[in-house]
């Protein structure tokens, strides 16, 4: 008998898969068991409704997907009175991803999540690349920065201002749209995460060559799927290499072979996207596989793989 069961701030998962922030919906639920997974994702969800971006929002690419949805949702009074009891019969722990562009935004939003329940642990989504411009110093007033996690101090403060506003288990999601994952890592830990996840989608773009425009309508979107696996692997090992608090891994996961690549680079748990759009069922088969190859390989629990990359 193989023990899954891994740690992430305080929560505590039977095992080390979830889905993805913003592709693996409640409705799921009619396709696949849910309660399976270590941990359900909501999708993203900001103080304010926000409308997103203009379509087309997706275009399918080789070996991968751009989208740009731009954090289409509408509001947090919605997400607590509509969208939460709708995942009442979700048993397994529930994290709630947040985006906002100020500090003020994140501290009210975790504020108010922190004192409901049935929620677990907030993610800090800091790495959308679908908003047009987030500030680069929000406290300070500066600007021109797209992403708040691509300055180290951005990521510091709002972290900073979160931590304290919520005892809830606070994962922050990092992009890989920088030019040194170490130092947005060692930031948002040195801010108080309990964790970090990585990676968001990388920028891209697709062109209709009879139209001679951008397949989507904001442009730019976030390229992700079996394309950016290895670029993924490559920032979740630098992470883990140098921060203390779990990684967890995101980028191209498709079946348990990569999910067991990412642990091995240093990925306490894993999160899978893409993939579900293929097959609503992949994550629970990659717990199955991830099982098995636990058990053939006579190794006790999935723990055991963190970090064991040979070099």
């Amino acid at each position: 008998m193989v023990d899954l069961s891994v740690k992430i701030g305080k929560l505590k998962l039977k095992n080390p898969v979830m889905a993805a922030s913003g592709t693996f919906g409640p409705e799921y639920g009619e396709l696949t068991d849910i309660n399976s997974l270590g941990a359900y994702i909501t999708k993203t969800i900001t103080l304010k409704p926000r409308q997103g971006n203009p379509p087309p929002r997706i275009a399918e690419t080789a070996s991968g997907m751009l989208n740009s949805i731009g954090l289409e949702n509408n509001g947090v009074e919605d997400f607590i009175k509509d969208k939460l009891p709708k995942l009442s019969k979700i048993k397994i722990p529930i994290i709630v991803s947040i985006a906002g562009e100020y500090d003020n935004e994140l501290k009210e939003l975790a504020k108010r999540l922190n004192k409901i329940k049935r929620i677990n642990a907030l993610e800090l989504n800091l790495s959308c690349p679908n908003i047009k411009r987030a500030p680069l110093g929000f406290a300070r007033g500066r600007q021109g920065a797209q992403m708040i996690a691509q300055d180290k101090d951005a990521t510091y403060e709002i972290v900073k201002a979160v931590r304290r506003s919520t005892a809830l288990t606070v994962i922050v999601k990092l992009s890989p749209n920088v030019t040194d994952i170490t130092e947005i890592a060692k930031a948002a830990e040195s801010a108080g995460a309990d964790s970090v996840s990585l990676v968001n989608t990388f920028l891209g773009i697709a062109v209709d060559i009879e139209t001679k425009r951008p397949k989507l309508g904001n442009v730019t979107g976030g390229l992700s799927g079996p394309a950016i696996k290895p670029l993924a692997l490559k920032f979740v090992r630098d992470a883990y290499k140098c921060v203390k608090i779990p990684v967890i891994g995101i980028g191209g996961i498709m079946d348990y072979k990569d999910a067991i690549e990412f642990m091995l680079c240093g990925a306490a748990a894993v999160q899978i996207g893409t993939a579900n759009f293929v097959n609503p069922d992949t994550s629970i088969e990659i717990i199955g596989g991830i099982r098995k190859y636990l058990a053939i390989n006579k190794i006790k629990d999935a723990r055991s793989l963190i970090g064991k990359l040979e070099i």
